[in-house]
């Protein structure tokens, strides 16, 4: 167990590998209650959040989940969300945001300062009032689906759905952070442990077991999934960062704008890269990257792969160097390790849900 942004997380239930091999072949079970959730009730909410992100909210359509970041004025990134357009069975629409556990309470200051002038936005932090499970892997529908008032296999990727769970609501949606199928369900707090014991009993004959921080590290970064404070932070932009998909720069006006137009166009500016390194030592966080015995940039994430057994590492380099194939050197613990520039993710599963 370790400190993880004020909440006491399990690093390992039994160990990484283990859990990470159950993840890829059944199902990982993951507490990521951690995660700050916002809700965003009234009239005005979706103009609200489409001013503070850099992707479009108004035209999202009821079930939608879409990624975004929010940006400070310099274009940098405070920030990766994911933004939930849902209705209840009322037919009360609301929206919902999860941050990252580390930036919630900068973000909801941040916020703060916007709703002042903002009307018909009613802003609620329900991070300690609800729990929030994620059950990944090729069984994770297998497992929810009977748990659920609602069958999982009918929604697409990156939606989600009110429900009904242990005779309580709950959000049911296809979303992730391990490059494989699952659900994750946002419930409130007081069946939290009673909803996670009854997955992983259900998901037991399917092999599932429960999974840590250390696991959930090494299958977001096989997946090539950023990470706040390693690969996203106030000092890198989206472009660098290989997020232009999550910028909608025309015919809106956001936060940040204004330098992110500016931003689009710079060249120059290091790029985030996918690098396999031979042998067997591994490249971590703030390890240097060189060309030619000159550095060209840092290491921000470096793991042992599970599933592709080798080394592997993300990082920034100056762009004349980011390109797939550039032969490079990270130094490792004093000694400089052969690496090279490949494509990104390193794992992608093998069908698309």
């Amino acid at each position: 167990m370790v400190d993880f942004a004020g909440w006491s997380m399990p690093v390992q239930y039994t160990s990484i590998v283990t859990e990470h091999q159950a993840t890829r072949r059944s199902a990982g079970v993951f507490d990521i209650s951690h995660m700050g959730r916002f809700r965003f009730d009234g009239p005005a909410a979706a103009a609200f959040l489409d001013r503070i992100l850099t992707r479009r909210v108004t035209d999202m359509s009821h079930g939608q989940v879409r990624y975004a970041l929010v940006a400070n004025t310099n274009g940098g990134i405070m920030d990766d969300v994911l933004v939930y357009h849902l209705r209840e069975s009322s037919g009360t629409a609301c929206y919902w945001m999860v941050v990252n556990a580390g930036n919630r309470q900068k973000i909801a200051e941040w916020m703060k300062t916007y709703l002042v002038s903002a009307e018909g936005v009613k802003w609620n932090d329900c991070s300690e009032s609800t729990a929030m499970i994620a059950v990944q892997g090729p069984h994770a529908h297998r497992i929810v689906n009977p748990l659920v008032e609602m069958d999982t296999k009918n929604l697409a990727y990156y939606t989600g759905k009110i429900s009904r769970l242990s005779q309580q609501w709950a959000i049911v949606s296809r979303t992730g952070y391990t490059g494989e199928d699952g659900i994750e369900l946002i419930i409130p707090a007081e069946i939290a442990a009673n909803v996670w014991q009854t997955i992983l009993s259900a998901g037991g004959e399917f092999g599932a077991i429960a999974a840590g921080l250390g696991a959930r590290d090494t299958l977001r970064l096989e997946a090539a999934m950023p990470l706040y404070g390693h690969e996203l932070s106030e000092d890198i932009n989206p472009f660098q960062a290989g997020l232009r998909f999550a910028v909608n720069l025309k015919n809106r006006d956001f936060v940040g704008r204004d330098a992110l137009v500016r931003l689009r166009t710079d060249a120059r500016a290091p790029r985030r890269v996918g690098l396999e390194s031979t042998g067997k030592r591994l490249a971590r966080q703030h390890d240097s990257i060189q060309a030619n015995g000159q550095t060209i940039g840092q290491v921000t994430s470096g793991t042992y792969s599970p599933t592709l057994q080798k080394p592997i590492a993300m990082g920034y380099v100056a762009a004349e160097v980011s390109e797939v194939g550039s032969k490079l050197d990270i130094e490792v613990r004093g000694r400089l390790t052969p690496a090279r520039v490949v494509q990104l993710p390193f794992y992608k599963r093998s069908s698309e849900p």
